[in-house]
């Protein structure tokens, strides 16, 4: 398994590191009241990771591309690993580089360092190819188009499922899960979860901090830009 999938693995088996994020996609109770459901970037990505488990890895990876579309950046990543392996999908390292360096669009030290390592085992014509690709990828799955796409969601499952619980964001209030119990109204819709600008928050403070384990980059070297976006905000591949 990849290192990401066997990362992420651990991580939900582990529930003191979960406790210690808050994470409500390892509680039980959470995913029985509807969390994910309202969540179609963990949504798809844990159908992803349930499939790859079963080994049903083209189905995986199409999970994956659909978690991809609402700017899950671990899904983009996986999809870069699937590519680079051949795992699910014929083996194309160029367009792996292209969805690992989409993946590290926000600077999160394990996508970037993974992005650089295959860049580095890429010939020069293949660099330039990754170029030629990324603005079509970016234009389907980048931030710039998938966070307005993912707020748009967050917003819209937030009011139908508080609409159907009258009362339900009150901190007295529990909603009531058979047979596993309840969980505070205020847990369900804390801010963090469902605010567009605070849950982009909460997922960079995740991944900004996933430093475990180790990728190796090979030597240092002075990288050029695979994409080029916005003036503000240019997407560049550096070591």
């Amino acid at each position: 398994m990849f290192w990401l999938l066997s990362w992420l693995a651990a991580v939900a088996g582990a529930p003191a590191f979960a406790q210690a994020q808050q994470d409500p996609t390892s509680n039980a109770t959470m995913l029985a009241a509807g969390f994910i459901e309202g969540h179609p970037d963990l949504l798809y990505r844990k159908q992803g990771l349930d499939a790859y488990a079963e080994g049903a890895h083209a189905t995986a990876i199409e999970r994956f591309r659909k978690a991809a579309q609402f700017g899950d950046k671990a899904s983009q990543a996986i999809v870069g690993e699937m590519l680079w392996s051949g795992v699910g999908v014929e083996r194309d390292r160029v367009m792996a580089l292209v969805w690992m360096d989409l993946a590290a669009e926000r600077g999160y030290p394990r996508f970037v360092n993974t992005r650089n390592g295959y860049w580095n085992a890429l010939s020069p014509a293949e660099r330039q190819r990754s170029r030629n690709l990324a603005d079509n990828l970016y234009a389907e799955y980048g931030d710039a188009v998938a966070e307005p796409r993912l707020a748009k969601a967050l917003r819209r499952e937030r009011s139908r499922m508080s609409g159907s619980r009258v009362g339900s964001q009150a901190s007295n209030v529990q909603i009531v899960v058979p047979g596993l119990g309840s969980i505070d109204g205020a847990q369900f819709y804390n801010p963090k979860y469902w605010d567009p600008k605070l849950y982009r928050a909460w997922h960079d403070n995740f991944w900004e901090n996933a430093r475990e384990g180790k990728v190796d980059v090979g030597d240092p070297e002075k990288l050029d830009a695979i994409k080029t976006g916005p003036a503000t905000t240019p997407k560049q591949v550096k070591p």
